[in-house]
């Protein structure tokens, strides 16, 4: 047996064959996809278009502390939007879900719901200010709900616009205020700290006064400075020296007093001298006669008589004088006689004599009494001489205190390096205070500007440029496409029907079918005779078909008319597409 190959009138034969079985399919098809085309809920969908303004003042003139790109801000405000206390607050507040909040859990209700709320991100390709190059920038979002009803989804996405417009302005706000406050904090922090290092800068520099390192080139200056002083007063006491001695051998050549001359020439001594003269000659008598020896008697009350007159005082300095040129003399003789020589007893007797008046003065607390210089010249140098030592001794207590000076310097000097590292440390930790202080205030006040930027919202804002409406018709299902998708898939549907029966059954359909399982010509065909029974039952289908076929045609204009749009409307419709 050969295997026929079927040809076109052979397919058309069999679905004429099996176009019972095809209506039926197609029929059931076409009424399922009817069903569903009406029957799934309608969903509206009311969008709300939210444009991202920059800011009014240029950021060249006050910066905005909000540095976040534009779609990571509107990603956090979705994720504080989206929250389960405020969506299950809408939810409460318009009653949706209703019938699936009797069976459905909350967490379910919120899923289905955060799936209901549509965002879209609008772009657009613009230029960096500050690179220059191209670069794809948010400007602006749409945000949509898919409700049950029109009012529905429109009040639904006018709440949810209104949550993300207040939680944009409440968020920048509060960034602005948190970044003013911080940076205030770390202002008053820094200037504690600034404080505290100026106390320990003082507080250092009152107990290293003049060790400190910047006074180096003072104390250096200060130090040759006195040194050169040192120098100079060294060469006026030097001066002062020389002078000195020449005044003193000058005055050592004259005599205090003018002597007085007599007519004869010869010199009149005053009381002073003579009572001088006595005592020496007493001295002397002294040591050659005994104390009751006329003479010594006589010059004794002569000499009392003369102290009585210039007022009793005894010269000590004058004795002194004398007993030390009586030794001088005593040593010179010791040199050229021996002990037993008449002139070195008489001499010895007058320095015992001399020495024994002499602690009897000094015993006695006598001052000696001295009178007052009456020669011009003697007055002049001793006035000069006076003078020269108060100037020698004011520039003695000059150079003393200059070397002290100068040992001071030496000792700040030398202790300048032992101090300059803390110094150093405490002059640079409040140098990079104050440096770090005056950075920081100036960001305060520009965190303070952009603050008040914020609070006057004239900064980077989200403006509702196209709010929720009322939807007029349904988002979904498109009932159109599922009609047609419907009659596409049920036309599809019955003819493969046909073609899986026709593959199953294996009976001879015709005479080329016989021919090919005989494998031999027919001689001739009889053609199927209907009779009346045959031609009663076609009749009767083909009434049952018509009537299905309006019945159906009826089912889907009253479906269309009462579940989707008015028959007059979708007529009108129609006529306005077509131009008519």
């Amino acid at each position: 047996m050969e295997e026929q190959t079927k040809d076109l009138k052979d397919y058309l034969v069999a679905l004429r064959r099996r176009k019972k079985q095809i209506f039926i399919v197609v029929g059931v098809l076409m009424l399922a996809s009817v069903l569903l085309a009406f029957l799934l809920p309608p969903v509206y969908r009311s969008t709300a278009t939210i444009l991202i303004e920059e800011q009014e003042i240029p950021p060249e003139l006050v910066r905005s502390t909000i540095t976040s790109f534009a779609d990571q801000r509107i990603q956090v405000i979705s994720q504080t939007v989206m929250t389960r206390a405020n969506l299950m607050g809408i939810v409460d507040k318009y009653k949706l879900y209703a019938s699936k909040r009797e069976h459905d859990t909350t967490e379910e209700i919120l899923e289905r719901m955060r799936k209901d709320i549509k965002m879209n991100i609008v772009s657009a390709d613009v230029i960096d200010r500050r690179s220059g190059m191209k670069t794809t920038a948010t400007i602006a979002f749409t945000l949509a709900f898919d409700g049950e009803t029109a009012e529905g989804a429109q009040k639904v996405a006018s709440e949810l616009t209104s949550l993300y417009l207040s939680e944009n302005l409440k968020t920048r706000k509060e960034k602005s205020a948190e970044t003013s406050t911080f940076l205030s904090e770390e202002v008053t922090k820094l200037s504690r700290h600034i404080s505290e290092t100026e106390a320990k800068l003082a507080d250092f520099k009152s107990k290293n006064v003049g060790r400190l390192p910047e006074l180096v080139t003072l104390n250096m200056q200060l130090r040759d400075r006195t040194d050169s002083e040192i120098m100079d007063v060294g060469r006026q006491i030097s001066a002062g020296e020389e002078r000195k001695f020449y005044l003193e051998g000058q005055l050592a050549q004259i005599k205090p007093n003018t002597p007085m001359m007599s007519t004869s020439g010869d010199r009149i001594l005053d009381q002073d001298e003579r009572l001088k003269s006595l005592q020496s000659q007493y001295d002397s008598l002294s040591g050659v006669y005994s104390a009751k020896h006329p003479d010594v008697v006589k010059m004794r009350r002569e000499i009392e008589s003369l102290k009585k007159a210039t007022g009793g005082g005894v010269d000590t300095q004058e004795q002194a004088k004398q007993l030390t040129r009586l030794r001088a003399d005593l040593a010179m003789m010791n040199e050229k006689y021996s002990e037993d020589h008449p002139d070195v007893i008489k001499l010895k007797k007058s320095i015992a004599s001399l020495e024994e008046s002499y602690k009897k003065a000094m015993a006695a607390g006598e001052t000696p009494k001295f009178k007052k210089p009456e020669n011009p010249a003697y007055i002049s140098l001793q006035s000069q001489l006076e003078s020269v030592n108060s100037d020698l001794n004011s520039l003695k207590r000059k150079l003393a205190d200059l070397k002290a000076k100068m040992n001071s310097y030496e000792t700040l000097l030398q202790q300048t390096p032992q101090v300059e590292q803390e110094y150093l440390l405490l002059s640079r930790d409040h140098e990079n205070s104050v440096h770090r202080y005056q950075e920081l205030k100036a960001k305060q006040m520009e965190a303070q500007v952009a603050q008040e930027l914020e609070k006057d919202s004239k900064g980077e804002r989200f403006s509702l440029i196209d709010p929720a409406q009322l939807p007029e018709k349904p988002h979904s299902p498109n009932r159109p496409a599922i009609f047609l998708l419907g009659f596409i898939l049920s036309l599809g549907g019955g003819v493969a029907y046909a073609g899986v029966l026709e593959s199953m059954d294996s009976s001879v359909k015709g005479s080329k079918s016989l021919t090919g399982l005989l494998n031999a010509p027919l001689l001739s065909v009889i053609p199927y005779i209907e009779n009346s029974e045959d031609r009663r039952k076609k009749t009767k289908v083909n009434s049952l078909v018509i009537l299905g076929v309006i019945s159906s045609i009826a089912v889907i204009l009253l479906l269309v008319h009462f579940l989707w749009v008015p028959l007059d409307v979708l007529w009108y419709r129609i006529l306005r597409k077509m131009d008519i």
